[in-house]
C-alpha cells in the first residue's frame, strides 16, 4: 500500500515521544510528554513523526491517547509535607515552583508504512487534523473514491479539531461484517436517540448501488419511537450545526408506518399513538390462525407440549388446516380456517369418540387430544387482540418494502408471550422474503431494545433466543442487520454481541464496567465512560484500531414524553363507533345511526361486530357494502318469514349510503 501524503499544513509540535527501561515503547503503545498547558486528554487522536526513515519512508504513526500521568520530581508524598512545613496553605508562598510534567500513553491506531511492524520510534507528536483523523481511523480506504460508502456516526473533538467519523456500510449492514451493539444505563446513555440517529445517516448516505434499505423497529417500551415522523419541538443550534457538518437533513423521517394489534376489548389499537390527527399510517396488526400455529412453539409451554403432541399439531398444520377434511367418522367435511372452525373440528372429533367409545384416534390418545385443543383454543383468549378468532388477518407489507421506509411494530402494550410471537413471526418472515429476494428492498435494519430479554446469556433455550443467534451469524450475507440496545452488554448472549461488527457504548454503570468483559479497556478510559454526557458515545468498528470518542446530535424528531403530550391519547370507544371510524374511512357519509340500526338488523354480538370491524379496515370497500347488505336482506327475510308479532318490522334507514 502506497503512503499518503503528508498533511498539508504541518501543526505544532505537540510532545515527544518518551521510552524508558520502565516503560518500553511497542508496536502497539508508546508513551509521549507534553507542556502543562498543552490541549490534550483521553481519547485524544495524536500523530508522531520521526526523522529516522524506514526502507526509505519516513514512518507516521497514529494514536489515540487512552491514560494520563502527571509527575514531579518528589520520591514520597512525606518530602512535599516537609517542604510546605506540614502547612497546605504555605505551597502557595514557596520561592520556586516545583518541576512537573505530564505523561500520556496512547495506543496506536495505525502504521504509515504498515509494513515492517516495529515499536514506535522516538518522534515529535502533534495533534491530529482533519485529514489525519481520517488516515488514523483508515477512513481513507472507504470514505473517498469512486463509490464512497461512509455513515456518520459523529464528530470528533478534541485539540480544536473537528472531523466527521464514518462507518463502513459494508461494514455495518454486510456482507463483510454487521450488525450493531449500543450498551448504557437507562435514560442516560441516549441509546435510542443514537439508534434514530444513525437510521437518519444510513438512509442518508447508504450508496443507493447496493440496494434499498428499510428498517423493522419493535417498540417495546413506553412511547419511545411513536413519534418518529414528527419534527422535534426545539433542535439547539449546535445540533443543526452537527448535522450540516455530517451532511444529513434536519428533518424527521418522512416514510414512516406503525403497526399495532388491538385492544382486549378490540375498539382501538393498543398503542400510545391513538390520536386521531395521527391514525393515518397507524394500522391494526392482527393474525389468524394460519399465521399463529407456524410459531405455535412460541407460546407453548415445552413442559405440556411432548413429542406426542407436536405430532398432533404437525398433522393440523399438514392435513387439515385451509383445505377440506373429511373422516369416516365425521358427520361432515370440515375446512378450518380460523381458531372458530379448529374448535368445531375438536368437538366434531371429540363427539365421535365417544359415540364409538374409542380412546384413540389416528394414533393419537384422546388425552393428547384434549391436552392440545386446550392449549391451542387458549392461544386467542391470551392473545386477544393480536390473534383473531375469525382468521381475520393485517399483516406487514411483506413483499413490498419501500426502500428509506420505517415501519415501527408497538407491542408495548401486549404481554410477553404476545410480545415474543410478534418478534418471532416477523423477524422470521423477513428472513425468508430476504432469502427469496422478495422483500421489496435488498436490507433490513431490525431495531430491538432491552435485547438482553430476548437473547440473554443464561436461563433456557428458547425459539426467539436461538432465531436471534441464527440472524447474528448469517444475517449479514442475506442482508438481516440487527440493531440491538441493552443497559448491560455482559448479560446479552456472546454469540449476538461478539457477531456485532460495530459496537456503541453511551453512559455505563461502574459495576457493568467491572464485569470481564471491559479488561481491555484502560481505568481511565472506562472513568470516562462512567461520566459520558448525553449525545457522546465510545465507538468500536473494524477499521478502528481503538475505541474514539464521538458526539452526535439531538434525532431531529419529537421525543416520546413531549409526543404523548402534545397529541394525548383518544378516549375509548364503543363498538358500534369503532365500526362506524373504519366506514368512514371507506365512505365519509357514512353515520353512527346507520351502524347500530344495520348491525342490531344483523343480530350481530360482540363478536360479530368486532368481525365487521375488521372488514371495514382490510377489505376493499366494495366488499364492506356487500357485507352489510347481506346481513341487512338476511335479517329481513327473516323477519318476513317468521309469524307476525306486536313488534313491527325494523326496516333500514332512509339514509341509507348503502342502499
Amino acid at each position: 500500500m502506497s503512503t499518503p501524503p503528508p498533511p498539508p499544513s504541518a501543526p505544532a509540535v505537540l510532545g515527544r515521544v518518551v521510552a524508558t527501561e520502565r516503560r518500553p515503547n511497542t508496536p502497539h503503545e508508546f508513551h509521549f510528554w507534553t507542556a502543562l498547558d498543552a490541549p490534550v486528554g483521553i481519547g485524544t487522536i495524536v500523530r508522531v513523526e520521526s526523522a529516522r526513515p524506514v526502507n526509505g519512508v519516513l514512518p507516521r504513526i497514529y494514536g489515540v491517547v487512552t491514560e494520563a500521568f502527571g509527575y514531579t520530581d518528589l520520591q514520597t508524598p512525606l518530602h512535599d509535607v516537609l517542604g510546605a512545613d506540614g502547612e497546605p496553605g504555605a505551597s502557595a508562598f514557596a520561592p520556586t515552583d516545583r518541576t512537573e510534567i505530564r505523561l500520556y500513553t496512547a495506543a496506536v491506531l495505525r502504521h504509515l508504512p504498515e509494513e515492517p511492524l516495529q515499536p514506535v520510534p522516538m518522534g515529535t507528536v502533534h495533534l491530529a487534523s482533519e485529514a489525519d483523523v481520517q488516515v488514523a481511523l483508515r477512513m481513507d480506504t472507504y470514505v473517498t473514491g469512486d463509490a464512497p460508502r461512509g455513515i456518520p456516526v459523529g464528530l470528533y473533538r478534541a485539540g480544536g479539531t473537528e472531523a466527521a467519523v464514518q462507518l463502513d456500510a459494508d461494514f455495518l449492514l454486510g456482507p463483510e461484517a454487521a450488525h450493531l451493539s449500543i450498551s448504557g444505563v437507562s435514560g442516560l446513555a441516549t441509546k435510542t436517540s443514537a439508534v434514530e440517529w444513525l437510521l437518519q445517516s444510513i438512509f442518508t448516505h447508504f450508496p443507493a448501488s447496493k440496494g434499498g434499505v428499510a428498517a423493522v423497529c419493535f417498540n417495546v417500551k413506553g412511547p419511545d419511537l411513536c413519534f418518529l415522523d414528527q419534527p422535534a419541538l426545539a433542535l439547539a443550534d449546535e445540533d443543526r450545526a452537527m448535522y450540516a457538518a455530517l451532511g444529513v437533513p434536519a428533518e424527521p423521517f418522512t416514510n414512516v408506518r406503525y403497526y399495532a394489534p388491538w385492544t382486549a376489548r378490540g375498539t382501538q389499537l393498543a398503542t400510545l399513538r391513538s390520536n386521531d390527527a395521527l391514525q393515518e399510517n397507524v394500522h391494526p396488526l392482527t393474525w389468524g390462525l394460519r399465521e399463529t400455529l407456524q410459531y405455535a412453539e412460541v407460546l407453548l409451554n415445552k413442559d405440556d407440549i411432548d413429542a406426542k403432541a407436536d405430532a398432533l399439531i404437525d398433522f393440523i398444520k399438514e392435513r387439515v388446516l385451509d383445505q377440506p377434511f373429511s373422516d369416516p367418522a365425521f358427520e361432515r367435511a370440515h375446512e378450518v380456517r380460523s381458531f372458530a372452525d379448529l374448535e368445531q373440528w375438536f368437538r366434531e372429533l371429540l363427539r365421535a369418540m365417544e359415540q364409538r367409545n374409542a380412546d384413540q384416534w389416528r394414533t393419537h390418545h384422546v388425552a393428547t387430544i384434549r391436552k392440545v385443543r386446550n392449549r391451542l383454543s387458549n392461544i386467542s383468549t391470551r392473545c386477544r387482540g393480536l390473534v383473531t378468532n375469525d382468521g381475520s388477518m393485517s399483516d406487514l407489507p411483506f413483499g413490498a418494502f419501500e426502500d428509506r421506509g420505517v415501519y415501527v411494530v408497538d407491542v408495548a402494550n401486549l404481554e410477553e408471550d404476545a410480545q415474543d410471537l410478534v418478534f418471532a413471526r416477523i423477524v422470521s418472515q423477513l428472513r425468508e422474503h430476504l432469502e427469496r429476494r422478495q422483500l421489496g428492498v435488498e436490507h433490513v435494519v431490525v431495531f430491538v431494545d432491552e435485547l438482553n430479554k430476548y437473547a440473554p446469556a443464561d436461563g433456557p433455550e428458547t425459539y426467539v433466543r436461538k432465531m436471534l443467534l441464527d440472524i447474528a451469524e448469517r444475517g449479514r450475507y442475506l442482508g438481516l442487520v440487527l440493531f440491538g440496545a441493552q443497559q448491560f452488554r455482559s448479560q446479552v448472549h456472546r454469540r449476538v454481541v461478539g457477531n456485532s461488527g460495530t459496537a456503541l457504548y453511551g453512559r455505563m454503570d461502574p459495576d457493568e464496567l467491572a464485569t470481564p468483559g471491559y479488561q481491555t479497556i484502560t481505568p481511565a478510559i472506562k472513568a470516562r465512560l462512567a461520566t459520558l454526557e448525553k449525545g457522546q458515545l465510545m465507538v468500536r468498528h473494524p477499521h478502528f484500531g481503538q475505541p474514539i470518542f464521538v458526539r452526535f446530535p439531538r434525532p431531529a424528531v419529537l421525543g416520546g414524553r413531549e409526543g404523548v403530550a402534545r397529541f394525548p391519547q383518544a378516549e375509548e370507544l364503543t363498538l358500534e363507533a369503532a365500526v362506524t371510524k373504519g366506514l368512514r374511512r371507506l365512505d365519509p357519509s357514512v353515520t353512527l345511526g346507520w351502524v347500530q340500526d344495520a348491525l342490531a338488523l344483523a343480530g350481530e354480538d360482540e363478536d360479530g361486530i368486532l368481525r365487521a370491524r375488521n372488514r371495514t379496515l382490510q377489505a376493499r370497500p366494495d366488499d364492506v357494502k356487500a357485507y352489510f347488505k347481506a346481513q341487512l336482506r338476511k335479517r329481513v327475510a327473516a323477519e318476513r318469514a317468521a309469524p307476525r308479532g306486536p313488534t313491527p318490522l325494523r326496516v333500514p334507514p332512509p339514509d341509507d349510503p348503502y342502499g
